[in-house]
């Protein structure tokens, strides 16, 4: 499902000089596998998932999502693929502020070549304990039901792998295991590759696959072995 080759990208600084991040030889996660990736801040994390997804570009290696090679294609080509075979969930939401939860669950949809219907938005919010609030706009959520409206809208389209950046930072306690259920229930029933990145344990500590990005990424090897 999910193939990685020999992946590296640097950010370059004002002065000119570039800033090594990530240099990944390789990783692979195969179709409704679920995996947890963890890792100290600053090693990489989010960058990895930005490029798995097509949204930021890697300087070079390759990234190979249910068949197709993402660096091939441009970025409104990778928007596209996007849209049909990845789920996103952002730390930041990124719902849109002028239409209601339902709205911003079935927007999704509509970039997609096979469209979701609107049952499955409606069940995805139920599941997410948002069926009352269907209506409501993401300025009249508090910042945990923000959180369950983007893991809903993740999932409208049936993903072939489905990302999520830290899907529980925002959500109350009360309600993190629904979450998390909720997310490796569908991705099981569906079939649904998996990749959590967290820096909750009690959440890594349920799966059975666990990676560490700060063992895989070669830039914090180096960086760790010239401290020494």
């Amino acid at each position: 499902m999910l193939q990685l080759n020999q992946i590296r990208k640097a950010f370059r600084q004002p002065d000119g000089t570039e800033t090594p991040i990530l240099d990944v030889p390789q990783y692979r996660l195969a179709a409704g596998e679920q995996a947890v990736l963890i890792g100290p801040s600053g090693c990489g994390k989010t960058t990895l998932l930005h490029i798995i997804a097509g949204i930021t570009r890697p300087d070079a290696g390759t990234v190979r999502v249910d068949g197709v090679e993402l660096t091939k294609f441009s970025e409104s080509a990778r928007d596209r693929i996007r849209a049909d075979k990845l789920g996103y969930v952002f730390q930041t939401f990124n719902l849109l502020p002028g239409f209601s939860a339902l709205e911003n669950v079935m927007l999704g949809m509509t970039f997609a070549t096979n469209r979701s219907s609107s049952d499955r938005a409606h069940k995805l919010l139920e599941r997410v304990g948002l069926g009352h609030r269907l209506s409501s706009r993401p300025t009249t959520l508090s910042v945990g039901e923000q959180q369950r409206v983007a893991v809903a809208r993740a999932l409208a389209n049936k993903p072939k792998l489905l990302l999520a950046d830290e899907p529980t930072a925002n959500v109350d306690p009360r309600n993190q295991q629904q979450v998390i259920d909720l997310i490796r229930d569908t991705c099981r029933e569906e079939n649904i590759a998996l990749i959590i990145v967290t820096h909750a344990m009690e959440v890594a500590g349920q799966f059975e696959r666990v990676d560490r990005l700060d063992e895989l990424n070669q830039v914090v090897a180096r960086t760790r072995k010239a401290a020494v």
